[in-house]
């Protein structure tokens, strides 16, 4: 189904909420979000997700797993208490299957990792029920993924090239050539 149908379908609720502590990621996001055609709310944290809620029950929901006040599936369980047809999606830069299974049991209709584009979030939004949103059609290449894993990484750490390299269990000198080079395709 291609982008065009999918946003057509949508249904006539179109309120979504973002939670999401990369400020600007989030603010990326809420923008493409909006020329989608949706209505959207933004939170920075767990507890402003929650504080979002007790006024309002979006019909969609985007949420980061990991904030820097807690988990992103506290908001998910929040949501799906107060308006349980909600769909709501996790985004990570850590996945591991463990929380794919646990984000699915508490309501999360998918599983997203970062870096994420807003056609993969509206398909994984709108994707009926019971299907997954169709893979999309020029993903990034695993190359890619990692240089913006590293450069996520390296802006956490104040551009700071030796905590960086600590991090990521790499050598000093191989993380300056990778960030030396242009992001690869």
């Amino acid at each position: 189904m291609a982008m065009a149908d999918l946003v057509a379908a949508m249904p006539g609720d179109r309120s979504l909420l973002i939670v999401e502590d990369d400020k600007s990621f989030l603010q990326r996001l809420a923008r493409a979000m909006e020329g989608r055609g949706f209505t959207v709310t933004t939170a920075e944290s767990v507890a402003d997700g929650l504080t979002q809620l007790e006024t309002t029950s979006p019909a969609f929901a985007v949420v980061d797993m990991r904030l820097e006040d807690g988990n992103g599936l506290d908001v998910i369980s929040a949501l799906k208490r107060r308006r349980p047809d909600a769909r709501a999606i996790i985004l990570t830069g850590y996945g591991n299957i463990a929380t794919a299974v646990n984000a699915v049991k508490l309501g999360a209709v998918d599983y997203l990792s970062k870096p994420v584009d807003a056609d993969d979030v509206v398909a994984a939004l709108l994707a009926l029920e019971g299907r997954r949103a169709e893979p999309p059609e020029n993903p990034m290449s695993a190359d890619r993924v990692r240089w913006e894993h590293i450069q996520r990484i390296y802006e956490l750490c104040g551009r700071n090239v030796s905590e960086t390299a600590r991090r990521l269990n790499m050598h000093r000198r191989t993380l300056q050539r990778i960030l030396a080079k242009r992001a690869p395709k």
